[in-house]
């Protein structure tokens, strides 16, 4: 053995004899995949120190014991770390490089075999060796964009080199992973082979490059010369690349055009001068607001995830499925249970809604084979594993029944207890609702413990969260089983307490509470879209009621009225009132605050409309002056104190439940970290204030919490200290 530590081992010689090979496997104990802490960077340090220590040795093949190769650095220490400031990151990449480059300047050939997932320093890891073997199933990449940062361990100076200054911008800018196929095409890897054949494949081109046969001497060179690219090609490769890259990051997210300028100033440059560029460049998006927020989010998907985790522990198996109701929700839903394997019954009393809803699911489909995504013999295999049915006949063997029915508490509650007769006695009964209460519905339920609230959001294949609804009589077996099954759609569940609008409705309706009241004091609307638009959602206000339906948001501001009078209930009529009592419902008939037209693609396009103007000024009962600042306060405040409401009533359990039900389920910027976050980052305190001026003129709505005030005084924030800056 020549080195054993924690995390990595080095052992001399092979399974099939032979010592002048060394084999580096990293295999972190306790922990279930590999990621470089600064321990086990540390122990990599050590590692290599005593490889080079070794006489005799004629290669080196790294590798891991885990299914996964290494998933990237932890995380977790982000924060931590990012504290410390600018000069202290510096310092730590280049020490970084040093372990790294000590990998490189080996005196003998070296491999990786990438047996599982290779993501950011994971990757960075691999670049090192003069080959890398894959298998056929890893994944590699350089995710580091994803997080407001760029790789700032050799990825943006070694990648280019590799693969080529278009492919590697391709890579690190949109921060994918990429199969092996794909890998294999652009050269970042040697070979690709199954996994029981990756360490054969690294001793044999390791024996290849000791016979001369590979030139491993020549690959080192051309990884730590400057990229051969005259001054057009640089041009050519990086300029267009910004252009493009800006179009689709978006103004908000610094770190893709970051990454291409690190490449661009490094391209000329040998090793070490490219290294420092690009650790220089790392520190500084280290220390954005931005990338802050962004690995905050990242933290707080994993608490989502650790919590869906262990429920999905204790749920019984969900293998068969139903919906009630078909149409374009139940077809939406029959087509994500469907597309991830759990087989579902549509029922419907009527044929032509089975209609629909088939005809949304085999249009998801068709567009999953159109994008290369399935073959049509897949396509049509996972098309039956959607049952239509007009009756009950096989629902005695049904797990979880999704009722998906209109938004009706009377026709929901006729429809539940019919199919709680149906069932069998263990069967999970969930009901896909927006805004009724949960404990509500069980009140005629033979088996309310079996009963909770199953909540998608529109469109189901697009949107990522799973509002999971716990009523006053709701067991645990009933919620275990119901984020099981949510996980296994692919969506992210997160458990809520009942209430009216649970928790991303109970938040987004005083935000367009907040928007009502900005028209009627002479705010034009579609100027408060593009304002809200470039503070970063993704649709303003108006803009989304269309998307919503006027309808729905007057149904679902009703039920608030009741659930809330004291902030939510409203004198007189609001702008959305006016739209659906003069039909103006919005996408759904062409007309709301936009008027719409079929683009080329067939989708609807907004343009502006002056009869929506005309109606609006009914509503109108002053002419005020808003700058884009008072537009964001007025919107963002009354959404940020529900959150916090939600919070101090117990609706949801932690700030990073809450944060993140808003970015998945209402798409609040990601970059702005959700609504707990924006408050933390103004500061409580000045949050306060500003809630408390507001609230002078326009009510309760935008009346602080006792709890907010105590916080304020005492200097609290919803995420712990440490973690902040």
């Amino acid at each position: 053995m020549i080195y054993q530590g924690n995390a990595i081992t080095v052992a001399r010689g092979t399974r099939n004899g032979g010592d002048d090979i060394a084999m580096l496997t990293f295999d972190l104990k306790g922990e279930s995949i590999n990621k470089l802490s600064s321990a086990v960077v540390a122990e990599l340090d050590d590692a290599v120190q005593a490889i080079r220590a070794v006489n005799g040795l004629k290669g080196l093949v790294i590798g891991s014991a885990k299914d996964v190769f290494i998933v990237g650095a932890d995380i977790t220490e982000f924060h931590g770390l990012f504290e410390k400031g600018e000069e202290y990151l510096v310092e730590m990449n280049l020490k970084v490089h040093e372990i790294f480059n000590a990998i490189e300047d080996l005196p003998f050939p070296t491999v990786t075999a990438i047996n599982g997932l290779a993501l950011g320093g994971g990757c960075e890891v691999t670049l090192t060796t003069d080959f890398r073997v894959m298998g056929e199933k890893a994944k590699i990449g350089l995710p580091e964009t994803k997080l407001g940062i760029l790789p700032g361990w050799g990825g943006c100076v070694r990648l280019p080199r590799l693969i080529g200054a278009d492919n590697a911008v391709e890579w690190i800018a949109g921060g994918s992973e990429n199969r092996a196929d794909a890998a294999l095409k652009v050269g970042a890897v040697d070979a690709v082979v199954p996994n029981d054949q990756l360490e054969a494949a690294a001793l044999d081109i390791l024996a290849r490059a000791n016979a001369g046969e590979l030139d491993y001497l020549a690959r080192r060179a051309e990884k730590t010369s400057p990229l051969k690219l005259n001054a057009i090609e640089q041009m050519m490769a990086f300029e267009t690349a910004k252009g493009y890259v800006a179009g689709k990051a978006g103004p908000h997210y610094p770190a893709p055009i970051e990454a291409i300028k690190v490449i661009q100033k490094g391209a000329g440059e040998e090793r070490a001068r490219a290294q420092a560029i690009e650790a220089k460049a790392f520190a500084k998006l280290a220390l954005t607001d931005v990338c802050y927020n962004l690995v905050g989010l990242f933290l707080n998907d994993q608490v989502v995830k650790k919590k869906a985790g262990k429920y999905e522990k204790q749920a019984k198996a969900v293998k068969q499925t139903a919906v009630l109701g078909a149409g374009i929700m139940g077809g939406g839903i029959a087509y994500q249970s469907a597309s991830k394997g759990t087989p579902i019954l549509m029922k419907d009393i009527k044929e032509e809604a089975i209609e629909l809803g088939l005809k949304e699911s085999r249009k998801l489909f068709a567009k999953q084979v159109e994008r290369g995504k399935l073959t049509t013999e897949q396509m049509a295999e996972k098309l039956t594993h959607i049952r239509p049915t007009l009756s009950y006949g096989d629902f005695g063997h049904v797990d979880l029944v999704v009722e998906a029915v209109v938004e009706n508490p009377k026709v929901k509650d006729a429809v539940l207890t019919e199919v709680e007769g149906q069932v069998g006695q263990d069967t999970i009964l969930t009901s896909n609702t927006s805004t009724i209460s949960i404990t509500r519905l069980a009140q005629n339920l033979k088996r309310p413990e079996n009963f909770c609230g199953m909540h998608f959001f529109n469109p189901v294949h697009r949107m990522p969260l799973v509002e999971v609804i716990r009523g006053e009589k709701t067991g645990d077996a009933a919620v275990a089983a119901t984020v099981a099954y949510a996980r296994a759609m692919g969506k992210t569940p997160i458990v809520v307490n009942d209430c009216p609008g649970f928790l991303v409705n109970r938040v987004l309706f005083p935000y367009f509470g907040g928007f009502s009241l900005l028209v009627e004091q002479g705010a034009d609307f579609q100027r408060v879209d593009k304002v809200m638009e470039k503070f970063g959602w993704p649709m303003g206000p108006a803009y989304l009621l269309d998307v919503v339906g006027m309808d729905t948001a007057v149904h679902a501001n009703e039920v608030m009225a009741e659930g809330f009078p004291d902030r939510m209930a409203r004198d007189g009529k609001t702008a959305i009132q006016v739209m659906y009592e003069n039909e103006r419902l919005g996408q759904k008939n062409d007309k709301g605050f936009y008027a719409y037209e079929e683009d080329k693609k067939g989708k609807p396009k907004k343009v502006s409309d002056t009869n929506a103007y005309e109606l609006v000024k009914q509503v109108v009962k002053q002419e005020k002056e808003f700058s884009d600042e008072d537009i964001v306060a007025r919107m963002m405040v009354p959404l940020c104190l529900e959150t916090v409401r939600c919070l101090e009533d117990g609706i949801v359990d932690t700030p990073a439940e809450a944060d993140m039900a808003l970015i998945y389920g209402i798409g609040f910027p990601p970059f702005r970290g959700g609504a707990l976050r924006y408050i933390d980052a103004m500061g409580v305190a000045e949050f306060v204030e500003l809630a408390d001026g507001l609230a002078e003129e326009l009510g309760p709505l935008y009346a602080p919490t006792d709890k907010l005030r105590q916080m304020a005084q005492s200097g609290e924030r919803f995420y712990s200290t440490q973690a902040q800056r």
